[in-house]
């Protein structure tokens, strides 16, 4: 059963793909808690912008890999809109990086959680965990590993396997991507007991590698916008693919529904006709 059922969240599904509504303290203390449970709870946690609506719209296998998610985040601006356009009352969005992992690193660091990473270069994810030292000097960060590019070898998976249950983590962010963590996750949730969050590009933005987008381009939705500027030859094409198309369907989605809506309505003033 999902985190979401537990704790009698609703679910809706954003063009076929479920999103939870929640907010982020609650979404913080339910990891938190997952996290801690014993025996070990493990599972995948998701965070939900724009990019993987279309890719789970676009494949079966991978909107297959969404629904095992013990919870699916609204993580983007425009998926926490699309979420009140189809009657979800979520008040904002989830925004996993930085705001929800601040929090996360804080309640680790208070309840001894062990934490994890997996991802980001050598570079950037030694900035990251110096950067994790100096602000929360108590937190345990149990496992760091930057894995290549290309797929791991049998072997290889088998020895991180092995070694994040050695370190005893207890949450694992991973950020290789989306939809490889996604994937990643769920093919790993069978043999970790650890809560997996899949976090994107928190490593190049904690390991200094970009910057947060200014304040009134996350109020407006636009955060997009500032990364596309900071790397413009790796995120021209997805939003160029992805975007037109998710406004038009969720446009969609939202005017089936209100018909539906009007048609019951009707049909019940009809009995009383």
């Amino acid at each position: 059963m999902t985190v979401a059922a537990d704790a009698g969240l609703r679910r809706q599904r954003i063009l076929g793909m479920p999103v939870d509504g929640i907010e982020l303290d609650q979404a913080v203390q339910l990891i938190v808690n997952r996290s801690a449970a014993r025996p070990p709870c493990g599972g995948f946690v998701c965070a939900a912008n724009v990019h993987m609506v279309m890719e789970a719209h676009d494949s079966d296998a991978f909107r297959t890999v969404i629904e095992g998610a013990q919870l699916v985040l609204a993580d983007g601006a425009p998926v926490a809109w699309a979420l009140r356009a189809l009657g979800v009352p979520q008040h904002r969005r989830v925004r996993v990086t930085p705001d929800l992992l601040l929090e996360l690193f804080v309640a680790c660091e208070s309840q001894g959680l062990k934490l994890g990473l997996y991802g980001g270069d050598p570079t950037t994810l030694a900035a990251f965990t110096d950067l994790l030292s100096e602000a929360t000097p108590d937190l345990d960060v149990a496992y760091a590993w930057s894995p290549p590019f290309r797929p791991l070898t049998p072997a290889e998976d088998t020895a991180v396997r092995e070694q994040i249950a050695a370190a005893g983590v207890q949450v694992l962010l991973v950020g290789i991507g989306c939809p490889k963590q996604e994937r990643w996750m769920a093919d790993h949730a069978d043999g970790l007991t650890c809560v997996m969050l899949g976090v994107g590009a928190a490593f190049d933005l904690f390991g200094g590698r970009t910057k947060e987008a200014p304040r009134w381009t996350r109020n407006l939705g636009l955060e997009w916008t500032h990364r596309l500027v900071q790397e413009p030859r790796r995120l021209w094409r997805r939003h160029a693919k992805h975007d037109p198309r998710f406004l038009v369907l969720l446009a969609m989605q939202v005017a089936r529904r209100a018909d539906h809506a009007r048609n019951g309505r009707s049909d019940r003033r009809a009995r009383w006709s």
